[in-house]
């Protein structure tokens, strides 16, 4: 059974960080690119970043880039999410996804449809 589990999700005053983990079983990691989306209420689900745990190619929106990074461990299954100078702006609910496409353009990385499984999310709330 694949499963994609979200942790390190909390409340942090703007400016702080946070490092979510996305722990995962169930498939090959190492031939999977896994992503990280968020959805803030009312607002559509957006992607954030993106690893390719074949061959670590990343992938960043430009909200994020150079606050955010990703970074795969394959011995542990786990892609984490650190996330600093964070901003009210970014208070979501924040998601990991896998697809087995792992040779992604930037644009397929940052879509929904490329993905095959997702996790339940943690909610990331950042206080101004």
């Amino acid at each position: 059974e694949v499963q994609l589990v979200e942790s390190g999700g909390g409340l942090v005053q703007a400016g702080g960080s946070l490092r979510l983990s996305c722990a995962a079983s169930g498939f090959t990691f190492d031939d999977y690119a896994i992503g990280w989306f968020r959805q803030a209420p009312g607002k559509e689900r957006e992607g954030v970043s993106c690893i390719s745990s074949t061959d670590g190619t990343t992938y960043y929106a430009d909200s994020v880039k150079g606050r955010f990074t990703i970074s795969s461990d394959n011995a542990k299954n786990t892609v984490y999410l650190q996330m600093n100078s964070l901003k009210p702006e970014d208070t979501a609910v924040y998601y990991c996804a896998a697809t087995p496409r792992w040779r992604l353009t930037p644009a397929q990385a940052m879509a929904l449809q490329t993905y095959t499984f997702w996790g339940q999310g943690t909610q990331v709330t950042v206080s101004s």
